[in-house]
C-alpha cells in the first residue's frame, strides 16, 4: 500500500540500543491531515527522499501540540525550555526504504528551543505566539508566527474530542500516518536522520468546531482542499537520538 520500499514497518518501531540525546512528551496533539497528488507535493521535498505513498496518495499534514518535560537525557527538566506550544506541517518520505517523517516548517513560543532545534536538527523552526486552553473536550488553539525575516502565517483551531483510544492496526492508514520513527533534515547538501522511539499512538476521534489556516499557502505548498481527516491523542512520551548522515545504517 504503501511506496516505503523493503523495509517491514514494524521493525523500525524497535527501540535503538543507543542511549537517546533527549526525552519530550508530546501532549494534547491533532493530528489534522489532507491527501493529495504526489506530484504536486514532489517539487517541495528534497530529490534525495522518495515520497511516501498509502494506495498512491501523498499526505500533508498540521499538527498543533503542546511540549512537557523537554530535556536531554543527561539534564533534568529545565524550567525556562522544557515546556512549550509547537505546530509542525509535515508530510511522509522514506530514504533506502526507511519510512519517516518531513518537515516544512516548525513554530514554537521558546525562542531557546527554536535556536537550539535550527542549530542541532537543521529543522526549519520559527518563534510564533501561540496559545492552546481546553474547556471541557474542547480544545482552543492558536498560532501566529513571529519569526523575523519569513513568511507569516496564522493557525486557528478548535476541536472536540470523542470515542475511545485505540491503536492503529498495522496496514491500516492510521498506522501509516502516525507511526513514524524517523525525522529526516537537511544541511547544504547533506541528508540526515534522526531516530525517535515512542510507544504506539492511542487515537482518538475529533471534530472540527472552528479552523482557519494559512500555513500551506504562506510556504508555496498545495493549500489543502476538502475536509480533513483528524486523529487526536492526549499524551505520547518520546526519546530522540542525534541526527546521523543518511548513509549511516539506522
Amino acid at each position: 500500500m504503501s511506496g516505503t520500499g523493503s523495509v517491514d514497518r514494524l521493525s523500525i518501531c524497535k527501540r535503538p540500543l543507543l542511549p537517546p540525546l533527549m526525552y519530550q512528551s508530546w501532549q494534547k496533539l491533532l493530528f489534522v491531515h489532507w491527501t493529495l497528488q504526489p506530484e504536486s507535493l514532489r517539487p517541495f521535498v528534497p530529490s534525495q527522499l522518495q515520497l511516501d505513498t498509502f494506495e498512491g496518495k501523498a499526505w500533508i499534514a498540521l499538527t498543533p501540540f503542546i511540549v512537557r518535560n523537554f530535556r536531554l537525557s543527561f539534564l533534568p527538566p529545565l524550567p525556562f525550555l522544557s515546556n512549550y506550544v509547537e505546530l509542525n506541517v509535515r508530510t511522509y518520505v522514506h530514504r533506502d526504504g526507511v519510512p519517516g517523517v518531513w518537515f516544512f516548517s516548525l513554530d514554537a513560543d521558546s525562542r531557546l528551543a527554536v535556536i537550539a532545534a535550527r542549530a542541532s536538527f537543521h529543522l526549519p523552526y520559527h518563534d510564533a505566539e501561540m496559545s492552546l486552553r481546553e474547556d471541557g473536550n474542547v480544545i482552543h488553539y492558536s498560532s501566529m508566527r513571529r519569526h523575523a525575516s519569513a513568511p507569516a502565517p496564522t493557525f486557528r483551531a478548535s476541536w472536540k474530542v470523542e470515542g475511545p483510544a485505540v491503536e492503529a492496526a498495522p496496514g491500516s492508514l492510521e498506522f501509516f500516518l502516525v507511526e513514524r520513527y524517523c525525522l529526516y533534515a537537511a544541511e547544504g547538501r547533506l541528508l540526515y536522520r534522526s531516530r525517535i522511539f515512542h510507544h504506539p499512538w492511542k487515537l482518538q476521534n475529533a471534530v472540527l468546531l472552528d479552523f482557519y489556516s494559512t500555513m500551506l499557502e504562506t510556504q508555496g505548498l498545495p493549500p489543502q482542499a476538502g475536509p480533513p481527516l483528524l486523529h487526536y491523542s492526549h499524551m505520547q512520551d518520546a526519546s530522540v537520538w542525534p541526527l546521523k548522515e543518511v548513509s549511516d545504517v539506522v
